[in-house]
This record gives structure tokens, C-alpha cells and sequence, in this order.
């Protein structure tokens, strides 16, 4: 009877072991999911970056140092690595984009452009599925973090190499109230 018992003790055991692994490898694997359709997304800001600047280029010829910056921002994310990277990239770009539609409020004809007003809307829906996308991986990077730090286990996580992820941020200048005028 009391073999019955251990037995019965070590595979409940053996099955938390299973599960609670199990269970971390699916977080692990939704945070690079997520990861991933963040790539996606400035991926696709990034195409449209360069239609927007030669747009307005074509307007505000002398607004090169507005440009160098958003050339040089939108390469930074590029080469960015760790989401660390790719957030403060990303922080970096937001700021040169701003920069770059400001310039273009100069110049009513711009704004009036069809390309100029399509590539805007494209750029904002991208803005809004980015936003979207730090969402959802900053969501589960929490579950992920929580799970790992949780007793028993952290016990689980710490023998298999589940170390904590880090959170897409935002910079400070982005947690600011947008000041609208009219």
C-alpha cells in the first residue's frame, strides 16, 4: 500500500514537472510569436519610410538635416537586436517622424497631396498595429516573468534555463500628453 502511495506521489510530482515546464516553453514561445509580429510591423513602417520622405523631399528640399535623422533612425531599428535595442530604435524613429511631419504642416500643398495624405494614413495604421503588437508581447512577457518568479516554479525555471525577458518600453518623451492645437 505504501509503495502504491510513493508511487502515486512521485508521478503527481513527475506530471507538475511536465506541465509546469510544458507551460513555460508555450510562454516562451508566445513571447517570441509576439516578438515577431513586432518585427513584422516596423518592418513594414520601415518600407514605408523611405515613399514618405522622397514625398516630402520633393516639397521641403531644404529640410536636409529632417531627413538624415529619419534615415539614421530607421537604420538603428534596423540593426537592433534585443528588444531593448528595438524599443529605444523605435523611440528614436517615433521622435525623427515627428520631426518629419511637423516639417510638412509648413507646407500646405504637401498636406494636400493624395500620396503624401495615403502614406500618412498607411504610416498611422502601421503606428497603431506596432502599438498593438508591444501590447500583447509586454502582456506576455509579464505572464512569462510572473510564472518564472512563482514558487515551486521558479524551482522548474531556474533548472531549465527560463531566465526573464525584458519589456518593450516607451522613452519618457512618449508618456507625455500630446498637446493638441487648433
Amino acid at each position: 500500500m505504501i509503495i502504491y502511495i510513493v508511487i502515486g506521489f512521485v508521478v503527481l510530482v513527475l506530471l507538475y514537472l511536465w506541465f509546469t515546464y510544458n507551460s513555460l516553453v508555450t510562454l516562451r514561445e508566445r513571447i517570441n510569436e509576439a516578438l515577431s509580429n513586432i518585427d513584422v510591423q516596423l518592418k513594414r513602417r520601415y518600407d514605408l519610410i523611405p515613399n514618405l520622405v522622397e514625398t516630402v523631399k520633393g516639397y521641403a528640399k531644404h529640410e536636409k538635416e529632417v531627413f538624415e535623422n529619419v534615415t539614421k533612425a530607421r537604420s538603428a531599428l534596423m540593426n537592433a537586436e534585443t528588444p531593448g535595442q528595438k524599443s529605444e530604435a523605435n523611440n528614436m524613429l517615433a521622435g525623427a517622424l515627428k520631426t518629419l511631419f511637423a516639417v510638412a504642416e509648413a507646407y500646405p500643398t504637401l498636406r494636400a497631396s493624395e500620396n503624401f495624405t495615403h502614406l500618412q494614413e498607411e504610416l498611422s495604421d502601421t503606428e497603431n498595429k506596432i502599438s498593438y503588437s508591444r501590447q500583447f508581447y509586454n502582456s506576455n512577457v509579464l505572464d512569462y516573468n510572473t510564472k518564472i518568479k512563482m514558487f515551486p516554479a521558479s524551482l522548474i525555471a531556474s533548472q531549465f534555463g527560463f531566465g526573464e525577458k525584458e519589456f518593450f518600453g516607451t522613452d519618457s518623451s512618449q508618456k507625455e500628453p500630446v498637446k493638441v492645437k487648433f
